[in-house]
């Protein structure tokens, strides 16, 4: 099976060795340097149809989109997300041979509910932001593909590489128990895991719903998260507050029920995982 990587970052380059070596993967990046796990390089821009037109007459069975935007702007998530989500959708739709499934990364910061709410595949997405905004309308760019179309929205990613949270709790920085701001994490082992999982259903021929929440199973607030990483650490923390970006806590009980297993299960797997790792790193 032939699988095109569209961005070969950091957790498209983590799914090959949850997949059996029949696959073959091409990493589509504008500057796609030193891919890892046999990812064999294509460079080009996803928002280029013609190109785009010209890689799909290699005839992929599967695309994987993992985009991150250039910068924190609206232009950035423009560009990123929806240029490149319709350009993607025109080759495709151009494509004699078009793939069996396409997989679309998107992000849970779609919703704008607050107030600790619960939120899963059927709560309104009501995002107030540009980047919200952005991400839902590259969805319906998605779920509008002539062929099985699923897109996951990731919530918070951590892991190697991605350690803002420990870098903050090593600085001291805590968080006031009120207003209570909720965490909802998943390690970036179990972000690849999540896509090899949807991409062996579907080799399986096992039904797949257009849209999963990807998140760990223990949402947790800030204070008792960065209290938790303090107490390993051996770190006292100062308490600041910080206007919440999210007070909404997020259900992964669809991805459960299709038999997702999860490599980390809640933060605290994680980030001991991270911590050990920490550990090795100190002289």
């Amino acid at each position: 099976m032939k699988i095109l990587l569209a961005g070969s970052g950091d957790i498209a380059q983590r799914i090959p060795p949850k997949l059996s070596g029949q696959h073959q993967f091409f990493g589509l990046k504008r500057r796609p340097i030193n891919l890892s796990n046999g990812i064999t390089p294509l460079i080009g821009d996803l928002t280029d149809v013609a190109y785009l037109d010209r890689v799909f007459r290699e005839g992929f069975d599967v695309v994987v989109a993992t985009l991150t935007p250039d910068s924190a702007t609206e232009e950035g998530y423009q560009k990123a997300y929806v240029d490149s989500s319709a350009a993607l959708c025109l080759a495709i739709n151009n494509a004699d041979h078009k793939p069996k499934l396409v997989i679309w990364v998107s992000s849970t910061s779609v919703y704008g509910q607050s107030s600790g709410s619960w939120v899963d595949e059927d709560s309104p997405a009501n995002s107030a932001t540009f980047s919200g905004r952005a991400l839902l309308q590259a969805e319906q760019h998605i779920f509008a593909l002539p062929c099985i179309a699923v897109v996951i929205r990731f919530s918070g990613i951590y892991g190697p590489g991605r350690t803002r949270m420990l870098d903050q709790v090593l600085a001291g920085v805590g968080r006031p128990d009120q207003p209570e701001q909720w965490s909802n994490r998943i390690h970036s082992e179990d972000c690849a895991g999540v896509i090899a999982h949807l991409i062996r259903m579907n080799e399986q021929q096992l039904p797949l719903s257009k849209l999963y929440l990807a998140t760990d199973c223990q949402p947790v607030t800030q204070h008792e998260l960065r209290n938790w990483l303090a107490a390993r650490l051996n770190v006292s923390l100062v308490e600041e507050y910080a206007n919440p970006r999210s007070a909404r806590r997020c259900s992964n009980k669809k991805l459960l029920d299709s038999g997702y297993k999860f490599t980390f299960p809640s933060y605290r797997e994680g980030y001991l995982a991270l911590i050990e790792e920490l550990n090795k790193s100190i002289p």
